[in-house]
């Protein structure tokens, strides 16, 4: 069965192990902050600590704990949150521990584990996505989506050579343009907050999950 949420590449069919890419940087990166929690127009953003991973394959609990400080600022380790999850060097497994940590940490019920197994997504699948996005968001949570990012589909920066299986974070929306802020705790090529399609965010879900 194939692992969940470790930034792990794929060439080809081979899978490599606890890989850490070129142009990933990890712990000795300086933590940011994105941009506050405003809306103008069709526009909303959280306001999050960013961290960029500790190991490369925490992606799980960096996207989990930047998810969290939206909420709070009494926040867990990475480490602590990999114990809570199970990470290994293998990764985070689903989805669904991810929305574990995140409702036991912030004292919720909140997120819920949505699936998106149709690749490419359905129309009504894309329609759910965006409407927990829009929700989360307007009441203060932000999503955790499990991505696939194969050769020649990539967000920013991400080795374009290789499949990256990962989970990052998503902290905002602009329903004028149809776009999404991600806060990747990948930091590939410096990317560490950035804005991505709609449609994009859609067709790398498949067929994994999000939190929401």
């Amino acid at each position: 069965m194939q692992r969940r949420g470790f930034l792990r590449a794929v060439v080809g069919v081979a899978a490599a192990s606890a890989l850490v890419l070129p142009g990933a940087a990890f712990a000795s990166a300086p933590a940011g902050v994105a941009p506050s929690d405003v809306r103008v127009a069709g526009a909303k953003s959280l306001n999050v600590q960013y961290q960029v991973q500790e190991t490369g394959y925490w992606c799980g609990p960096a996207a989990a704990r930047i998810a969290m400080s939206a909420r709070t600022g009494s926040l867990p380790s990475q480490g602590d949150l990999a114990a809570q999850m199970g990470t290994t060097e293998n990764g985070t497994d689903h989805i669904g521990q991810i929305a574990n940590a995140l409702n036991a940490n912030l004292g919720t019920t909140w997120y819920e584990v949505k699936e998106m197994p149709n690749d490419p997504p359905s129309q009504a699948q894309k329609d759910l996505l965006w409407q927990d996005i829009v929700t989360d968001v307007d009441n203060g949570y932000a999503v955790v989506a499990n991505i696939v990012a194969p050769p020649g589909n990539q967000p920013p920066g991400y080795p374009p050579d290789q499949t990256i299986y990962h989970y990052f974070t998503v902290i905002g929306y602009n329903s004028d343009n149809m776009t999404v802020h991600i806060a990747d705790s990948a930091n590939f090529g410096g990317n560490q907050i950035y804005w991505l399609s709609f449609d994009q965010l859609a067709s790398l879900i498949p067929p994994k999950g999000y939190a929401a």
